[in-house]
């Protein structure tokens, strides 16, 4: 596993942790500062959200998904410039599956756009 497929599988790793209930609230700190200021997320359905809006839906899911898997497959660099990185990879949940491409500066998500597979 690459720098960059480590840094992806973690990130989801946290965030099934917090919607099954299971993590420490202290870790929505550290899952909130990998996301830089200016981050946006493209959701499936075509919203734009902000760095705060995220924060805020995912802070309020905390242990809504008891059981929830998240698996993450084919992670594929398609560009890299010094620290500026873009990647795409596929989120898998038990009933539905994301194609996502994700544009990251070291470890800081700086853009996130997500589109749902059949």
């Amino acid at each position: 596993m690459n720098g960059v497929e480590a840094e992806i599988v973690r990130h989801h790793e946290v965030i099934e942790r917090w919607l099954t209930g299971a993590a420490a609230r202290e870790e929505f700190a550290h899952f909130a500062d990998a996301h830089a200021p200016g981050f946006t997320l493209i959701t499936p359905d075509g919203q734009t959200l902000s760095r705060d809006q995220v924060l805020a839906e995912v802070e309020a899911l905390y242990g809504r998904a008891p059981g929830l898997t998240v698996e993450i497959r084919h992670v594929r660099i398609v560009a890299s410039d010094g620290a500026l990185l873009v990647a795409t990879y596929q989120e898998v949940q038990p009933d539905r599956t994301r194609q996502s491409t994700v544009v990251l500066q070291a470890a800081t998500w700086l853009h996130l756009h997500e589109t749902w597979l059949p």
